[in-house]
């Protein structure tokens, strides 16, 4: 049996699977976020590992588990982020997650040394904010004796790695996702870090997503109801963990599309896919010798968790279902709204910590269903960038595999369909899919798994959506009006901003 955690930005959903690699039971044990001015986004890693610690107990209670039953441990992690310990293995402060956009002075400072042409060719990604290396770069600036205490980083799921077995290590995914990582030579890039002034020896090693780290130790256990020495395999950044859960493990097997706080569209490649415009980037694959070429965007199931929270606060699912439903009978573009999702600034396409949200075209008429529906529509225009892009290289898309929690929307998915113009299909492990990544990284790393191509055959295509021919040329012209809104308020949204 395989214990699977996926460390998300809302909570730690954790997830047993069985030998053949059928989901038993799962929970989910939510953690504070903390949002504070000039986009400081942080959370405490404590409260990951509580969360760990008690997903864990309840799983085994619930399922009626013996702690020797359980063959490994594995993990997803929400990437990107900064854990720094100090010489005793003690987080010395909050970690900044991925969302946190505080370090745009030290991006500037790496475009002028490096340039952003050259770190995209090394890394797969530009230089911005949302990574790891300038926000070391941020504590080392401002928060000078913390640095000085400094002697180890890590990503989420290596920090809750490090709890169980005392080893610290990263693997190639998360460190591809950290500015930092050269990914054609498998190592940290020492051009970079030079140009970060970030001295190597703080990097963890790089290890593959397979990789036993070890036994649990006996202090973990005691803490967790494990058994002390059960193998602890490292696994992968939550991208290219949701991808094997998706099914998308090698070149051809088709793209998907991840609806989370933060969501993405994305596929498998065999070399990273460098678009000469910048939008994508191109993480490494928990698959050695593979690929995840992605477009990800900021705030995607996180602004409809947003107008959510604000039209139809969670308490009352009722309500919830009902403005689903309404939503569903409108048409928001039609009407001359369009909504830009940019609540957390953007990454793909635009790349820019300074842009916001807003709701363009609102008349006195517009209520809760048309903002709710302009959200919706917002969301997939964005995203259809990045599906452009990677057609823009070659990569032709006929259908798109839906993932995540807001895969769950029937609503949802259809504007996708109808806004992308192409087939959607919604996978039966929508909410699971990176856990199941991480629980095959596990069944893989201790030899229950041959090898990741199992991962197709975990899940089935649940429903199909298909495009509307109609709404499908509606949404072309809302489209253009949609990319023409960002380009009249980017001044603006600098403006805004500037301290």
């Amino acid at each position: 049996m395989i214990l699977a955690h996926d460390l998300g930005t809302t909570g730690n959903k954790a997830s047993l699977y069985s030998d053949a690699g059928e989901l038993i039971t799962t929970t989910t044990v939510e953690y504070h976020t903390e949002y504070g001015p000039r986009g400081r986004v942080e959370q405490n890693p404590e409260d990951w590992w509580s969360a760990v610690i008690s997903a864990t107990r309840f799983l085994l209670e619930r399922a009626s588990v013996r702690p020797q039953d359980i063959e490994c441990v594995s993990f997803s992690g929400q990437m990107m982020g900064v854990v720094l310990l100090d010489g005793e293995g003690q987080p010395l402060r909050p970690a900044i997650i991925w969302a946190d956009t505080r370090s745009q002075k030290e991006c500037e400072l790496l475009i002028e040394r490096v340039g952003m042409e050259r770190c995209y060719e090394i890394t797969g990604h530009r230089i911005n904010p949302t990574y790891s290396l300038s926000k070391l770069m941020w504590v080392r600036d401002n928060e000078p004796e913390i640095w000085s205490r400094a002697q180890a980083f890590l990503l989420s799921k290596d920090y809750v790695a490090f709890r169980l077995t005392g080893r610290i290590s990263t693997d190639p995914s998360d460190a591809s996702g950290t500015d930092a990582y050269d990914q054609r030579e498998g190592r940290w890039s020492k051009e970079l870090l030079e140009a970060a002034s970030i001295d190597e020896s703080l990097m963890p090693p790089i290890l593959p997503s397979t990789e036993i780290l070890g036994g649990i130790t006996r202090e973990a256990a005691s803490q967790t109801g494990l058994i002390a020495g059960t193998p602890v395999v490292l696994g992968g950044g939550d991208g290219p963990c949701a991808a094997v859960g998706a099914g998308i493990t090698t070149p051809g097997s088709g793209a998907y599309a991840y609806l989370g706080s933060s969501s993405w569209v994305s596929l498998a490649s065999e070399k990273p896919l460098l678009d000469p415009k910048m939008r994508t980037m191109t993480f490494n694959h928990v698959v050695p010798d593979r690929f995840v070429p992605t477009a990800t965007m900021q705030a995607g199931g996180a602004s409809m968790e947003w107008i959510c929270d604000i039209l139809s606060p969670r308490r009352n699912s009722e309500r919830y279902e009902e403005l689903m439903a309404a939503a569903a009978e409108t048409e928001a573009a039609d009407e001359g709204l369009l909504f830009l999702p940019y609540l957390l600034g953007e990454r793909s396409p635009y790349w820019n910590p300074r842009a916001r949200g807003a709701f363009i075209g609102l008349s006195k008429h517009h209520g809760p269903a048309q903002l709710a529906r302009a959200v919706m529509e917002g969301v997939a225009m964005n995203l259809k960038v990045g599906l452009l892009a990677f057609e823009e290289q070659g990569e032709m898309i006929e259908s798109i595999d839906a993932i995540g929690g807001g895969a769950r929307s029937d609503v949802w998915l259809q504007i996708f369909a109808d806004v992308w113009g192409k087939t959607v299909r919604r996978r039966s492990l929508v909410d699971e899919a990176n856990s199941l990544g991480a629980a095959v990284i596990g069944g893989v790393g201790v030899g229950i798994f041959d090898d990741f191509e199992v991962a197709a055959r975990l899940s089935h295509i649940e429903k199909v959506f298909e495009p509307d021919l109609q709404r499908v040329r509606r949404y072309e012209a809302r489209y253009s009006q949609f990319l023409e809104a960002y380009k009249r308020l980017e001044t603006l949204f600098d403006d805004l901003q500037r301290e």
